[in-house]
This record gives structure tokens, sequence and C-alpha cells, in this order.
């Protein structure tokens, strides 16, 4: 795909229950990965509503008959979507479906064993969420490395993605590991040090 968007498959060791983050494009390749991992997905989560996160959410639905999950005030972003606006990126994009679950901020996200925590970082988008535990972040496009989300889109507040990311992000333990929705992984730390939007 031309965006460079990373996807995520998160599972559990002992009972290969797991979710999706972020299918962003490709639906052949995400399906299989999930089926040579022999995985039960059981959710999917979008950090966000951008075309470039979710355009794969559709086949990916439909194939594992899992759930679909994205914070409650872009319910109403995804029903705006038409073909027409994703099949300029390629043709086997398709409008997401109508989430099965409503995300806010502080609520677990729990996959069998599994848990993560959501926390909602406006700035990017007007209601972007990461997703947290087990050491790790998903920041989706939040946080890059020493890079921030671009706040010049609809909805995109500058000021408000840097104290999101100060109060929400920054507290989080320095050996965070940041898995960011485009680039390479970083840590917590590593931005405190080098992210030059952040000093």
């Amino acid at each position: 795909m031309p965006f460079g968007t990373n996807c995520y498959l998160v599972a559990s060791d002992k009972t290969h229950d797991g979710m999706v983050i972020d299918p962003a494009g490709d639906a052949v390749r995400i399906l299989n990965n999930i089926s040579e991992l022999n995985l039960k997905v059981g959710l999917i989560v979008a950090t966000h509503t951008h075309p470039d996160h979710i355009g794969a959410i559709a086949h990916v639905k439909e194939a594992t008959k899992a759930k679909f999950a994205l914070h409650a005030a872009e319910a109403g972003i995804v029903s705006q979507y038409e073909n027409s606006q994703f099949s300029k990126f390629a043709p086997t994009f398709r409008p997401p479906p109508q989430p099965d679950r409503l995300l806010k901020d502080g609520n677990s996200i729990d996959v069998v064993d599994i848990v993560f925590r959501v926390l909602h970082i406006p700035g990017n988008s007007p209601v972007g969420i990461c997703l947290a535990g087990y050491g790790v972040v998903f920041s989706g496009d939040t946080l890059f490395n020493k890079s921030i989300g671009c706040t010049d889109g609809p909805g995109g507040n500058h000021n408000l993605l840097i104290s999101s990311i100060r109060s929400k992000l920054l507290n989080l333990p320095d050996e965070t590991v940041v898995l960011p929705g485009h680039g390479p992984n970083i840590t917590i730390g590593w931005e405190k040090q080098h992210n030059p939007f952040l000093r």
C-alpha cells in the first residue's frame, strides 16, 4: 500500500485468541498471517478513522467474524465514508462497517486473557486512541520516531496533541515500547530525550 501503515496482530500465547490493530490495507496478507499463526481473531481495533488505517477492516471482519471497535465519537465518521473515497487508494479498499463496540478513555479491551487500556489522545484526529499494556503502547498516529502525528487535517490540533502525549504517554515507564502507526518502534524514554516536538 502507498501509506506504509503498520498493522499489528496481538494474541495470547496460551489460547491464540487475539485482535488486529489498524488493518490498513492488503487484507490478503493480514488474513494469511492470521492463518499462519493459527490465531483466533475476536476483535479489530482502529486507533482512528483516517483512510490509511481502516482500508482492510471490512475484509478482515467478514473473514474472521471479529467485532470491530473504535472511539465512540468516530462512529458517525465511519457512516459518512463512501466507496469512491476509498477506490482512489486501491481497488480493494472498502469503507469499514459500523462498529460493534464503542470505546472511551480508560476502557479496558479484553480478548480472553489479554487486556489493554484505552488512552484517548486527540490532536492528530479529534478522537484518536492508543492501546497500552504489557510494556508496549500502540500509538496510532500520535507518536513516531522523533516526530508526532500531523495536525493540519480536519480536527487536527497541535497544542492538544502535544498536551495529550505529555499527559497520557510520557507518564508511561521509559522502557515502554512504542509501536507506531508508521515507521520503526521506539521507546518512551527515547522519545523524551530525542523528540524535538516534546522538549
